[in-house]
């Protein structure tokens, strides 16, 4: 068995290595490191999780030279949080050896990041963007870069990055050492890897460790207009301690999330969108388990550090494969047990099967719960907490007042009811949905009929994060049941269907999945409601807020 000594790495990393718990290298690890501390340039083809980061910081580390005062490795990442991650793992291998770490990344100031360059700094950790802007000032002086790493270079592809790695490439020596680290070797890749890389050694993890065995996957069949009504049944029966939903785009996470939200689950966005110091407090209440759903984008998604992650979900499948094996891999990680839950309408079974034929795992095909499984489930867990504090016994000022209703002339029995109904009175804010059988051929209607870009058929959104635009809205709803409300915002400030949904179904205290369709005009948004709560909604009127501005509900006469 390989072991960590057997690499011949100085003391300090050896002692940083066992600090962290490691004893024995993981496959990319045994086939780069060697390599690299022989200065062999490397490709190597990985996922994430599976220690590429420790195969390339050890050969660094081992090799910085301590008489050197320019910066003497550079390493490129895709996001700012990958970035900060590969930093936070040098130093933490390098803490022994006195070494000099430094991430720079968009979103921060310069002056902090050119200040710490100036007084010298070991190893750089950087997004493509900042380095160039850092080079184009004369800040970052490469001229004395032994070794360069390209890390998750397939998504700096996709990010658009190609170009500035080049200009960034030619500002270091020729005579350095390159390693390239990417999940794919799309073409784009290997044409880079030919032009910046000598005779490299190539380090490949087999196809069977593409996706953990320790990830429990499974999928479910839906149409995509309940996908949010089968998101919150598994959130009622789901050991969830912590879940990454993954939606499409950084609008869909907004509406899901704000659906979520109305819907009594609280969850939090991680999207584009977000400011810099924003993310990183989303993630560190995250990290710190004060939020429990996270709705991200996969590019927002990157780099994550996270490494307790009990379910993921993909409520919309990502466009590639690759992707999804990314998606899946943040659970199941450091040991740990992890779930991959997919949904998956019928329309899209086909690219199912291309997933699993990558990953070359079957992914089992589950039943939702029912919401007999539902009620259940609330009364074991209610009956579950009842006998913990049974157990306790400190409820000393609660068995007075049980007291005091038994001597006025209450029945016990009908007191512990009572107590227990009202203790039940939170579950009235999360309703359970029904959801349509996917073999049930539900009526057709204009919405069923409509066709998307391509000419497939396209399932109904959600009435709750539905919109219609560029069509002529009228004064009354078309829905038997629903009238129809004004609100003073629209397009031009920002308004998405799910800003709509989550002000009003907090403010007014009403289901979200009550709401129904959306018009978003430019200056002004329509939006139906029942007839019976639209009393309800327009009592809060004045304290209905979208992107922190107030917005108006008025009646549509």
């Amino acid at each position: 068995m390989t072991t960590f000594d057997q690499f011949g790495l100085q003391t300090e990393l050896i002692q940083a290595v066992t600090e962290r718990g490691y004893t024995t290298p993981t496959p990319i690890q045994t086939g780069v490191i060697p390599a690299m501390l022989t200065g062999r340039d490397i490709v190597g083809q990985a996922q994430t999780g599976t220690g590429k980061t420790a195969a390339f910081s050890l050969p660094i580390l081992q090799n910085l030279r301590p008489d050197r005062q320019k910066v003497q490795a550079l390493i490129l990442a895709p996001t700012r949080e990958l970035a900060l991650q590969v930093a936070n793992t040098l130093y933490a291998y390098g803490r022994h050896l006195n070494v000099s770490v430094l991430p720079v990344y968009g979103g921060q100031p310069y002056g902090r990041q050119i200040s710490r360059l100036r007084k010298g700094v070991d190893v750089v950790v950087g997004t493509p963007g900042r380095l160039l802007d850092l080079i184009k000032q004369g800040s970052l002086d490469l001229s004395g870069v032994r070794t360069v790493v390209l890390d998750e270079a397939d998504e700096m592809l996709s990010m658009g990055f190609i170009e500035d790695i080049e200009a960034i490439l030619r500002e270091t020596p020729v005579e350095r050492q390159t390693a390239l680290f990417s999940a794919t070797l799309p073409l784009p890749i290997r044409r880079l890897a030919e032009n910046y890389l000598h005779n490299p050694e190539s380090v490949t993890i087999e196809g069977r460790q593409r996706t953990a065995d320790a990830i429990e996957q499974r999928y479910y069949l839906v149409h995509d207009q309940d996908k949010v009504a089968a998101l919150t049944r598994l959130f009622e029966t789901e050991p969830i301690t912590s879940a990454l939903v993954f939606a499409r785009t950084r609008s869909s996470t907004a509406e899901l999330a704000n659906a979520l939200m109305s819907r009594g689950y609280p969850a939090e966005v991680l999207n584009g969108d977000l400011s810099q110091e924003a993310r990183e407090q989303v993630l560190r209440r995250f990290r710190q388990n004060q939020v429990t759903v996270l709705v991200a984008t996969d590019v927002a998604a990157r780099g994550l550090d996270i490494e307790d992650i009990s379910h993921v979900f993909n409520f919309d499948l990502p466009g590639d494969v690759e992707s999804f094996v990314h998606r899946i891999g943040r659970t199941g990680r450091a040991g740990k047990t992890g779930v991959a839950i997919s949904f998956v309408t019928p329309s899209q079974q086909y690219r199912l099967r291309q997933i699993e034929k990558f990953t070359r795992q079957k992914m089992t095909e589950v039943t939702l719960p029912t919401p007999e499984d539902i009620v259940a489930q609330r009364e074991r867990a209610l009956m579950d907490k009842m006998a913990v504090w049974l157990r306790r016994g400190r409820c000393v000022r609660e068995r007075d007042m049980v007291g005091q209703l038994i001597e006025a002339g209450h029945d016990p029995v009908e007191v512990a009811a009572v107590a227990l109904k009202i203790a039940r009175a939170e579950e009235k804010q999360r309703p359970i949905e029904s959801i349509t059988p996917v073999d049930a051929r539900p009526p057709r209607s204009r919405e069923s009929r409509a066709r998307s870009y391509d000419g497939r058929k396209r399932a109904p959104e959600p009435r709750a994060m539905r919109e219609r635009d560029g069509r002529k809205a009228g004064a009354r709803s078309h829905e038997a049941g629903m009238v129809r409300l004004r609100l003073n915002a629209g397009k031009a400030q920002g308004v998405r269907p799910g800003d709509v949904v989550g002000t009003i179904a907090f403010h007014a205290n009403i289901p979200g999945s009550t709401i129904g369709a959306i018009h978003i005009q430019p200056h002004e948004t329509l939006v139906d409601v029942p007839e019976h709560l639209v009393g309800q909604v327009l009592d809060k009127s004045g304290q209905y807020q979208i992107r922190q501005k107030p917005v108006t509900v008025q009646r549509v006469t």
